[in-house]
């Protein structure tokens, strides 16, 4: 039986994964590949941001506000935190189609009432900067809902377009069981 050709979604991946390593490889890639560089003492510089507290505090911002916008039910609101329109979105083993795919997604799965789309909270979010304009999050979130509440993790990276922060890598892990109770009961509500 013959296989059907698929679109490789993982191109896209790579190409931002490579962009974000090619300032700091420098114009000779092939070069510093193959040919040992030398190495300060205090170790490699990383690409900080101007004020990384700053776009921290936005990129929180833009969670907190989807956050605010799925738990009214504005769905178009809450896609306001991805890149439109070539968002990747994995969940479940699966790639959702891009933005509109995703929201086409969260409309029919949990847009018939208050009570299939549930109430959701990120909450234990880690920010990383890894240049200045591109970030890490990983986050934990719960959906509460009477039927399948979800709990997991997100993994994102943030990416500033036109100033602006969006997600454009959204992966999740989810399971219907709460996660442990930590030791700590009090969650982290502002990044680290």
């Amino acid at each position: 039986m013959p296989v059907a050709p698929r679109r490789n979604m993982l191109f896209p991946a790579l190409l931002t994964s490579l962009s974000l390593l090619l300032p700091v490889l420098g114009d000779d890639v092939w070069g510093a590949v193959s040919a040992p560089t030398a190495v300060s003492a205090a170790g490699p510089t990383p690409c900080d941001p101007v004020a990384p507290e700053a776009e921290k505090a936005a990129i929180f911002k833009v969670i907190t506000a989807m956050e605010a916008a799925w738990n009214r039910g504005d769905f178009r609101g809450y896609m306001q935190g991805f890149k439109n329109p070539d968002v990747i979105f994995v969940s479940g083993g699966r790639f959702q189609d891009g933005w509109q795919g995703t929201l086409d997604h969260y409309i029919r799965d949990y847009g018939a009432s208050a009570e299939t789309r549930g109430t959701l909270r990120f909450y234990d979010i880690r920010i990383e900067m890894l240049g200045p304009d591109a970030a890490q999050l990983i986050s934990r979130y719960q959906l509460v809902k009477q039927q399948h509440p979800q709990y997991g993790i997100n993994t994102r990276l943030m990416r500033k377009v036109n100033g602006e922060w969006v997600i454009a890598l959204n992966h999740v892990s989810s399971s219907e069981t709460p996660p442990p109770a930590p030791l700590n009961r009090s969650s982290v509500a502002e990044p680290r």
